[in-house]
């Protein structure tokens, strides 16, 4: 099973941008789906996740402004980003957890400029 994340790019402050991740194969018993970011020279952090049920936790610094959704018959997983900062700045992971796997896709750059 691949994770391919897309959705990425350049925004300016106030902005928005929607991330898409899929995966390329049948995935079976999923718990979690999630976004980690990564800034340069930090750690990964934890953005968003939801549950298979459609339970929704975020970090502080994005509730109000990020939604992520599921698509369980796609086994898609999406986070809607609004009111953009330079803080979100970014290479943002999607993350697919189930009782026996822990997926991650790629990465995708996501860009915000003041």
């Amino acid at each position: 099973v691949q994770l391919q994340a897309s959705g990425g790019g350049l925004v300016q402050a106030g902005g928005s941008l929607r991330l898409s991740c899929a995966a390329s194969g049948s995935i079976g018993g999923v718990n979690l789906m999630g976004w980690y970011r990564q800034a340069p020279g930090k750690q990964r952090e934890l953005v968003a996740v939801i549950t298979s049920g459609g339970s929704t936790d975020y970090r502080d610094s994005v509730k109000g402004r990020f939604t992520i959704s599921r698509d369980n018959a796609k086994n898609t997983v999406y986070l809607q980003m609004n009111s953009l900062k330079p803080e979100d700045t970014g290479v943002y992971y999607c993350n697919v957890v189930g009782v026996l796997f822990d997926y991650w896709g790629q990465g995708t750059q996501v860009t915000v400029s003041s």
